[in-house]
């Protein structure tokens, strides 16, 4: 699932170059032009994106690491601070 996520968040850098509607300003939805639109579009996309990538491919190996390497450093300090 992480390669997947890696693959929509190079999409979605790709896609975030909008130029094919640079000079396009006729006011399309809501009153927006369409590369404003786009641009919510995108950023509720890559909101979304974010989501997925915390939900499914969060490094929780890494993050279990950190926080023994935190218990530990902790343990030892209350040790140091006892003596």
């Amino acid at each position: 699932m992480s390669k997947l996520i890696i693959a929509a968040a190079i999409l979605l850098a790709l896609l975030h170059q909008d130029f094919w509607w640079w000079n396009d300003v006729e006011p399309i939805i809501l009153g927006m032009p369409i590369g404003l639109a786009y641009h919510v579009l995108f950023s509720l996309l890559a909101g979304g994106l974010w989501l997925l990538a915390i939900r499914y491919a969060w490094p929780h190996k890494l993050e279990e690491w950190a926080e023994g390497q935190t218990q530990h450093n902790v343990d030892e300090d209350s040790k140091t601070t006892e003596d």
